[in-house]
């Protein structure tokens, strides 16, 4: 983006996205700079190249901030409508640049809700912004209709402080532990006790974590077809499980389901951590687990093969 009223644009108005023979309109004071141009990317390269040299900069989430208005290319002999192509090349080779120059530095794809994730991106970016809607509900769906596409350690999944009134920090942290997990409460306005039971959920991820990021997934129950979903997680060897199981709110009363834990090891024996169970992978998937849970609770089960 660019402000009309800076250096940039005075010097360049022609590296804008527009159509000389209508107004330019702004969204928050801004324009959108025309990536498909190679000036305009080549700029943008020096600009963060030298900003990536001199500062310590550790991470960079890049989003997308406004919707495209008239989107024009002045001075394109060809067809206009080339814009929608070119700029997205654009984008790629000044991220691909900047990413080959300062490998270190880790990025964030954001735009859209998830609008601008596609495999591309995914070659440029350690994980994505998902959508803003960090409301635990909206997001078991949200990161379900993700992963059909693309890997739990790319979904930037955050514990928020949105709608806490009726979510429970734990509810909130099993939530976001399914993915990526961040946290982006206000950590001043949490108590004491959520800020220790935080450290805990942190340090109870840092162990789930090479399963969540390595693993396969399998859905056990969705979220759009019933209050109580489940999902898990299970290493590649299948030495490890991990279940998560949500239950909202329901419309009526409604009695906990056994879930079947499906993708262990069927003539293997694994053993529940959380109540040490024994059953064969074949038992876990055919007898499965019942967990009874509250409105609006959760609950993380690990598993391990026995030797």
């Amino acid at each position: 983006m660019v402000n009309p009223d800076s250096d940039l644009y005075r010097a360049h108005p022609d590296w804008v996205l527009h159509f000389p023979e209508r107004s330019r309109t702004l969204m928050r004071n801004q324009s959108i700079l025309n990536l498909a141009r190679k000036d305009v990317q080549d700029y943008l390269i020096d600009i963060f190249d030298r900003l990536l040299a001199d500062a310590p900069i550790d991470f960079i989430k890049w989003d997308m901030n406004r919707n495209v208005s008239e989107p024009g290319w002045s001075g394109h002999d060809r067809d206009q409508r080339e814009l929608w192509v070119r700029y997205v090349e654009g984008v790629y080779r000044v991220w691909k640049q900047l990413r080959h120059r300062h490998p270190s530095v880790i990025w964030e794809n954001c735009s859209g809700g998830g609008g601008r994730v596609d495999m591309a991106m995914m070659a440029l970016a350690e994980q994505s912004w998902v959508s803003d809607n960090t409301v635990p509900a909206a997001r078991l769906e949200i990161q379900e209709g993700y992963s059909r596409l693309f890997p739990a350690s790319t979904m930037a999944a955050w514990v928020t402080d949105e709608d806490k009134e009726s979510y429970s920090l734990d509810f909130r942290f099993h939530v976001s532990m399914a993915g990526a997990l961040g946290v982006g409460g206000n950590l001043l306005e949490w108590s004491a006790t959520d800020q220790a039971r935080a450290v805990e959920h942190v340090a109870a991820y840092k162990q789930l974590r090479p399963i969540v990021s390595e693993g396969d997934l399998y859905r056990l129950r969705s979220p759009r077809d019933s209050k109580i979903s489940a999902l898990a997680y299970v290493s590649k060897d299948k030495g490890e499980a991990v279940v998560f199981v949500y239950r909202l709110r329901p419309g009526r009363p409604t009695d906990a389901p056994v879930i079947g834990v499906t993708g262990l090891d069927p003539e293997a024996r694994y053993e529940s951590l959380d109540g040490g169970v024994i059953r064969s992978g074949r038992g876990w998937e055919q007898v499965g687990i019942k967990v009874s849970l509250g409105d609006d609770q959760s609950a993380v089960l690990r598993f391990s093969r026995r030797r």
